[in-house]
């Protein structure tokens, strides 16, 4: 694995023939959540069984949350209101974000896009495939409706809907995408009837939808790695 600065971000790659991203392989792009390292995706690569000529890149998002996480590298790709965050867990409640357009969103979907122009034009990828967790998953499918560059797939997390009215209007465009989602039931943080929201919207705009909903809460469970595995088996073609 070799680390460089793609961009604005610090990229992981690994992977393909020499796994430090070599070869003329796909690339899977992935982005973590808020408050997690930009190591935290890293170890997945290793837990799909897909050909070594994948390739793999994990960004590490901007903006340094400091000593919010004791004892790691905490970051995130926009800030988020914890305490009303922790006001809405502590009665029980979800807060709907769907009419919201987070500040800084569309400077972290900035930042990925000219990362994403960097990791293509070094990798020169096949074929590309981004996605994220929770709150990179969110950057991901904005990035994705934002953005017209051709994608293989989407890979959706744990994420929420955002800017409804927006990703609605762009979600057409999307047509045919294949889109792995998943979440689960008891997700504390994010609720599980958003992502259903999410999904009827991306399948009544025609996106190809593979909802993998699991009985656990914000997480990325083994069934999910399954899917995962398959969705890269069949998008790029592999077997």
């Amino acid at each position: 694995m070799r680390q460089a600065k793609l961009g604005p971000l610090d990229v992981r790659i690994t992977g393909g023939t020499d796994r430090e991203g070599g070869g003329d392989g796909p690339l899977v792009v992935l982005l973590h959540g808020f408050g997690a390292p930009g190591t935290d995706l890293v170890p997945l690569w290793r837990a799909i069984d897909v050909p070594s000529e994948v390739r793999w890149a994990f960004p590490a998002a901007p903006l340094s949350l400091g000593g919010m996480f004791p004892g790691m590298d905490s970051r995130a790709w926009w800030m988020i209101d914890v305490m009303a965050l922790e006001r809405a867990m502590a009665a029980g409640t979800h807060r709907d974000l769907s009419r919201d357009t987070p500040e800084g969103l569309p400077e972290a979907r900035a930042q990925v896009i000219e990362t994403l122009d960097a990791l293509t034009e070094e990798l020169s990828p096949s074929e590309l495939v981004i996605g994220g967790f929770s709150q990179g998953a969110m950057l991901a499918l904005d990035v994705a409706l934002h953005d017209d560059r051709a994608l293989a797939g989407l890979i959706h997390w744990s994420g929420t809907l955002l800017s409804e009215d927006v990703w609605k209007a762009r979600m057409p465009a999307r047509e045919g995408l294949p889109v792995l989602q998943s979440h689960g039931r008891l997700d504390p943080l994010l609720p599980f009837d958003m992502a259903e929201r999410l999904r009827d919207l991306m399948v009544e705009a025609g996106l190809e939808v593979d909802f993998v909903p699991f009985r656990g809460g914000h997480e990325i469970p083994g069934v999910v790695l399954e899917h995962l595995q398959l969705l890269l088996r069949r998008v790029f073609s592999l077997g």
